[in-house]
Parts: structure tokens; sequence; C-alpha cells
């Protein structure tokens, strides 16, 4: 049976006694939560940024070879690139067209076999 001297509530107490100091001290700096009702003030330097930006033209790694408002189109252009070694997929604009993607340096070859 351990003592109980009551030495063994020490650490937890200066654990938790931590915690609340952190908090405090947290809080007084001003790191609490709270909703967001201003608007803000850094909006404009980081408005032109790709990973900002809400218009939905960023594919990542890839670059728009083909445009077209036909899926079946599309899926043509990609047949055709697909037969030439090139790898390709497609994705859909908010605006409705169909975008056939490629790899940054297939875009010229990609460019040149859909015309």
């Amino acid at each position: 049976m351990p003592p109980s001297d009551g030495w063994y509530l020490l650490g937890p107490f200066i654990a938790v006694s931590l915690v609340g100091f952190l908090g405090a001290i947290f809080w007084r700096m001003g790191l609490q939560w709270h909703e967001e009702t201003r608007e803000d003030p850094l909006r404009d330097l980081y408005d032109g940024l790709a990973i900002f930006n809400d218009h939905g033209d960023d594919f990542g790694l890839l670059c728009p070879a083909a445009a077209t408002d036909d899926p079946d189109l599309a899926d043509e252009i990609k047949g055709v690139l697909a037969t030439a070694g090139i790898r390709s997929t497609s994705a859909v604009r908010p605006d409705g067209r169909v975008l056939v993607l490629v790899f940054p340096e297939e875009v010229e070859e990609a460019r040149r076999l859909v015309l």
C-alpha cells in the first residue's frame, strides 16, 4: 500500500497549474478563439494569389492544352493525345467548358496535335 502523504499529487498539480498559467498568458495576449466579424485588413495583399483564388482555374501541375464545349470532343482529343503517348485528363470549368489538361512539358506538342 503506498503511503498517503500526498506527494503523488504534486506532479499532476504542477502540470495543471502550468497549463492554466500558459492559458492565462495567451488569453491576455489576445490569442483567444472568437468569431471573425470584421474585414481582414490583409485581404488586398493576398487577393491575387492562386491559393486564395475562388475562380477555380488552378489545376495544380497541369496546363490546359485544349478547350471545348462538347465533352465528347474532349474525349476524342484525349484519345488522340493518348495515341501520341501524352497523358491527359479533363476538367470542367465553372462556365461549362471542358478543358483537356496535360503536363507542362507536353503542352506544346499536345497543342500541335490538337490543331
